[in-house]
């Protein structure tokens, strides 16, 4: 599938009703703050054609195809992807690889055992190694290897260029135990995600010195531990060859060879067709061509799909008297046009002949779309105007838009920090409460925003939102300075200003440049949203069927495109949630204030306490809701509409993401909440306008993880003020955080406890969900193209890979599909 839009991160519901009656809503309790028990789901089980391995063939060699070629083969710098992860996973150690349960579970091929042997005083953890395991030059994996990698991971030497050090700061030191193979570790602070560290593991030639760990590593591995070793990187042709690795202790890896090709998604079906490729990920379109293939094929019917298909009968009548008639230039066109026809459809023919070779194994991929919510400034700095954005959204309704026409399990997501099958998971989404279109509209009539509003005159005094409050404030210290000019009076001719005729000209040709650049901007919006809907409707055709929308759903850092990513700069830090965890650097941005959030509280409120939903979730006892179930127009407060920029990636990959944003504008409309929709092109829809903060609402993903306590707290800090005065957001892209949420994440990373350090996640996430910055819609459909005689690879769902177990259930089946026709 493309991915066009995540952070990059490592891989990876309850519902309470809120009552209106008498006219009052009442304030329901932080739901998710309890210690009850998880709630009982299952994930979506991996879709891989699973073999025993005596019946998988030696030899042969596999395509894998994916988007790009890897830009480093060092997981922990900042340009790392998806092919990085992809290809380090067959060659390095990895020590806790999630299970198909998104549960980390020991590796055993590294690993005999690894456990907290002392907590008090201080954590240690004893890992003891396989004895088997070596590096390719034959070496012992050892201690070494674990303390040149603390060091260059540690952040305590600059010189090592890291996109994050999360869990390894913790680590006071390392020592070797009664010989290399059993490693010590000490930590200054208890650590609960441990099992998250060192993996993937590299030999302390690569980790030992900056020069190696920042520049050695990008194109080349001389020394992995893995079923593969590298053969070869091939830039140009967009090739990296993994061949079976002689020194590999474990089962022995079934495949020769194992090759990673770049193919574009959209060559993907021909790839497939042409056999280039046996594995690839691709979009529904793609899969329904596969089945269309599969179902011809079985009942030896014509052809009902493909070019000139919809073609009518009196269309086709036409054509051929055209072809045939006594205009030569007519028949002449006509003639040239049929035979195009004809040729595509021969090839297309030819092609869903040779789809038939191919299964489509899918499941949900362990990553999950959100509405992102930007609460810096604007209308979205009031968390009320937030909150009756995430009422107003039907999320099982978008869910349903995008998984139900792929078979797949259509519910929403229920938490920000756990994937359904996941330890942990439980629904968190009653903190908000449910859609409901009044008492969203009660929020926004509560916030202000009215149906004469956008006629009103602005008010001189600001109150509510903090955003008001910095406007208050800035206008306090503009005066203070002697800037800024005298409020408007009720009657403006028993008045008199003080500028010069001098001034008020400038001010007349300044407001006239605004206006000309306003225009401008206005014009190129429009020319933008005119070319990308060409481009929708040249992609995807004016009928789009539902399947087709779920395809192009964009994770942050997951894309795979040169670039995707913002630059690096002396100005930016970069901490990544985890070792696959987004690669863009994390924007420093320019604003009058710090964002706002609620108190550190340490316990709920009694207020907090009444059942169904978090304080201020719902508007106050007493706001009355709005009589219609819907309105006309948007609302307005202070003379301004409200109206949000709604930003969206342009790209023929990404209409079901379109699609999506679509509906939700719709939904929005009906409380009166009008929305303007900006198309921009992928390869800057990150960069230039998530990480950027240039955006009201936008569509995003970010991947699952074993380890929420570590991974998803740079993803909800509360964003912090940088001495320049810029904001430091780390992976923070909504902008809205508070200090209890941050707390409960300090707490539950240093609970060595699971279950206690679980309770403290649901917690948090109960406090993200109402907060409002962000609203989980639905996990990602998984769709992938396999070779039909291939086992054990596919749709892997949360687990990793295991590569030495990948291979064809004959040996005629070895070699690509073009080779068996021969």
């Amino acid at each position: 599938m493309s991915h066009v839009g995540v952070p990059r991160g490592t891989v990876r519901k309850r519902r309470s009703l809120a009552l209106l009656t008498a006219g009052v809503l009442t304030i329901p309790a932080l739901a998710g703050c309890s210690s009850d028990s998880e709630e009982t789901s299952r994930a979506v089980p991996q879709d891989i054609a699973p073999a025993a391995r005596d019946r998988v063939a030696d030899g042969s060699t596999v395509n894998w195809a994916v988007d790009a070629m890897p830009t480093t083969l060092n997981a922990f710098q900042a340009d790392a992807d998806t092919a990085t992860t992809k290809i380090t996973g067959a060659l390095l150690p990895t020590l806790f690889p999630m299970d198909a349960a998104g549960h980390p579970k020991l590796n055993p091929d590294y690993l005999e055992s690894a456990k907290i042997i002392e907590r008090e005083p201080k954590q240690v953890v004893l890992y003891k190694l396989n004895q088997q395991a070596v590096w390719s030059d034959g070496r012992e994996i050892g201690a070494p290897d674990f303390v040149a990698q603390w060091r260059a991971l540690s952040g305590k030497d600059s010189a090592f260029w890291t996109a994050r050090n999360a869990g390894y700061e913790r680590i006071e030191k390392i020592e070797r135990g009664s010989d290399d193979l059993q490693v010590r570790v000490t930590f200054a602070k208890p650590y609960a995600d441990w099992r998250s560290l060192f993996s993937p593991l590299y030999p302390k030639e690569i980790t030992g010195s900056p020069d190696t760990f920042n520049d050695g590593a990008r194109t080349a591995l001389k020394n992995t531990a893995g079923p593969f070793q590298l053969k070869g990187v091939d830039k140009a042709k967009g090739i990296v060859t993994l061949v079976r690795s002689p020194r590999w202790w474990g089962e022995k890896a079934k495949l020769d060879s194992l090759v990673f090709r770049v193919v574009a998604p959209k060559d993907r079906t021909k790839a497939l067709a042409d056999g280039t490729v046996h594995v690839t990920d691709i979009d529904a379109a793609t899969a329904n061509r596969i089945a269309l293939a599969l179902r011809d094929g079985s009942n030896g019917q014509p052809l009902t799909h493909g070019p000139g298909a919809d073609r009518t009968p009196a269309a086709a009548l036409r054509s051929w008297a055209l072809a045939h008639g006594s205009d030569e230039k007519q028949a002449e066109i006509a003639q040239a046009a049929r035979e195009a026809n004809r040729k595509a459809v021969v090839a297309y023919g030819a092609e869903q002949k040779a789809l038939r070779g191919y299964a489509v194994r899918k499941s949900l991929e362990p990553a999950y779309t959100q509405l992102a919510l930007n609460g810096e400034s604007g209308p979205l700095a009031d968390d009320r105007v937030r909150r009756a954005v995430a009422r107003a959204l039907d999320r099982q309704e978008l869910a349903e838009t995008v998984l139900k026409p792929l078979g797949l399990p259509a519910k929403p997501l229920g938490s920000h920090l756990a994937l359904a099958g996941q330890p942990g998971y439980k629904d968190g989404s009653g903190a908000l409460g449910d859609q409901n279109t009044k008492e969203a509209q009660a929020l926004l009539a509560d916030a202000g925003w009215t149906q004469g509003g956008a006629a009103e005159k602005p008010k001189d005094t600001k109150a509510g939102s903090e955003a008001e409050k910095k406007d208050a404030e800035k206008e306090g210290e503009e005066k203070k300075a002697g800037t800024a000019e005298k409020s408007e009076k009720a009657d403006a001719d028993e008045k008199k200003t003080d500028k010069t005729e001098a001034e008020e000209k400038a001010e007349e040709k300044a407001e006239e440049k605004a206006e000309e650049k306003a225009e401008e901007k206005a014009d190129k919006d429009t020319d933008a949203d005119k070319d990308a809907d060409k481009a929708d409707r040249a992609a995807a055709g004016s009928d789009e069927s539902a399947a087709s929308r779920a395809e192009g759903l964009y994770i942050v850092g997951q894309d795979d495109k040169p670039g995707a990513g913002p630059a690096r700069s002396a100005a930016t830090h970069v901490l990544a949630p985890s070792r696959d965890a987004a690669a863009q650097s994390i924007a420093l941005l320019r604003q009058a204030g710090a964002v706002s959030g609620d108190s550190a509280a340490a316990k709920v409120t009694a207020q907090d306490k009444q059942p169904g939903g978090a304080a201020g979730a719902y508007a106050p006892v007493g706001t009355a809701a709005p009589a219609p179930a819907s309105v006309k127009g948007p609302l307005g407060k202070d003379g301004k509409t409200l109206t949000l920029r709604f930003v969206l990636p342009a790209g023929p990959g990404s209409q079901s993401l379109r699609g999506v944003g679509d509906r939700i504008a719709a939904m929005l409309e009906k409380i009166g909440i009008g929305t303007e929709i900006t198309k921009v092109p992928d390869e800057s829809y990150f960069k230039d306008h998530i990480a950027s903060g240039d955006y009201d609402l936008a569509l995003y993903s970010w991947p699952a993880t074993a380890y929420p306590a570590t991974d998803g707290r740079p993803i909800y800090a509360k964003p912090e003020p940088a001495t320049d005065g810029s904001l430091l957001v780390e992976q923070n892209y909504t902008r809205v955080g508070t200090d209890h949420i941050d707390q409960l994440f300090d707490q539950a990373v240093a609970e060595l406890d699971e279950k206690a350090s679980r309770e403290l996640m649901k917690q948090a996430d109960a406090r993200i969900w109402a907060a409002a910055g962000s609203i989980p819609l639905f996990q990602r459909p998984q769709l992938v193209a396999v070779d039909k005689k291939l086992s054990n690879v596919g749709a892997f769902g949360f687990a990793a890979p295991r590569y030495q177990d990948i291979g064809f259930t004959d040996r005629q089946a070895a070699g690509s599909p073009a080779d068996r026709k021969k």
